[in-house]
């Protein structure tokens, strides 16, 4: 998108109240709002009805949980060590074949994700690039750790993360804890 563009955007968006100012430690940049929150998930809901694939959509995301829970595993063994006596400590990433498997669990992933993307991005195009991304981040990981677990824009875990809420926003899921009986 050209800078203008992208700059009128933010001062529309701004102006509807979509959008506010943040700041978290060295970040900040813009987030929705509440109504700017409600105004994407009309404007997806829209999306979703438009181009037929809320059931495609439904299936990819069921295919895509139990790899979600198989991330989550190899993003905790990437971040931690747990020891015999079950304490855990910072993986040092001193043990190369460790971190070598954590690495082939997460590009066994990384080859499973392709599928369901390129599914996805038959109807929804928005979804293109979150596989190349996760590789690309992987790709580097061996020489930058960072690229696994960091908070970078791009690593692996982020692109996964944005994938994840970009599922459920698409699917208008609704991740608020209930309180029960």
């Amino acid at each position: 998108m050209p800078l203008g563009l992208a700059e009128s955007h933010v001062r529309n968006f701004r102006e509807c109240g979509w959008i506010g100012r943040f700041r978290f430690g060295a970040d900040a940049g813009w987030s929705l709002t509440a109504s700017g929150r409600g105004e994407n998930e009309r404007l997806l809901a829209d999306e979703l009805a438009e181009c037929g694939a809320k059931a495609l959509v439904e299936d990819v995301y069921r295919m895509f949980l139990p790899l979600n829970t198989r991330l989550v595993q190899a993003c905790t063994a990437w971040q931690l060590t747990i020891l015999p006596d079950g304490s855990m400590h910072d993986n040092d990433h001193g043990d190369a074949q460790r971190d070598s498997q954590i690495l082939a669990e997460l590009q066994n992933l990384a080859e499973e994700l392709v599928p369901l993307t390129i599914q996805l991005t038959e109807r929804l195009a928005r979804f293109s690039g979150y596989d190349t991304r996760f590789a690309a981040a992987l790709s580097l990981a061996a020489d930058n750790p960072e690229m696994v677990t960091g908070t970078t824009h791009d690593s692996a875990h982020r692109v996964w993360f944005e994938l994840h809420e970009d599922l459920i926003a698409t699917l208008g899921i609704d991740r608020t804890p209930t309180s029960g009986p």
